[in-house]
């Protein structure tokens, strides 16, 4: 049976303490207030799959991209909060899928 890589498992961890405690995405999200979206499960749900689905590894389970996968996770955040913000590059059909 396959598992989740410890590099994977370890970033996934990291990226939720950082959702929990807010400081998720700096320094596109600092001093916003992104609480809002523990009110929409679907909107935190969301923020998840953009970072799950941006992940990248290799044969080994080493994630590749962490930060990148953080920050669009964090683009789609600011853009959920604040609609005077656009996402850039915007978002393709397979970033927000929800699987």
């Amino acid at each position: 049976m396959q598992k989740l890589s410890h590099s994977f498992s370890g970033v996934l961890r990291t990226f939720s303490f950082w959702i929990a405690n807010g400081t998720v995405g700096l320094p596109l999200l600092q001093g916003i207030d992104y609480s809002r979206i523990y009110e929409e499960p679907s909107a935190l749900e969301r923020a998840y799959a953009i970072f799950a689905n941006v992940i990248e590894m290799d044969d080994k389970g080493t994630v590749l991209n962490a930060k990148y996968a953080e920050r669009r996770a964090a683009q789609y955040i600011r853009s959920y909060v604040d609609s005077s913000y656009h996402v850039e590059p915007k978002f393709e059909d397979w970033e927000i899928a929800l699987y």
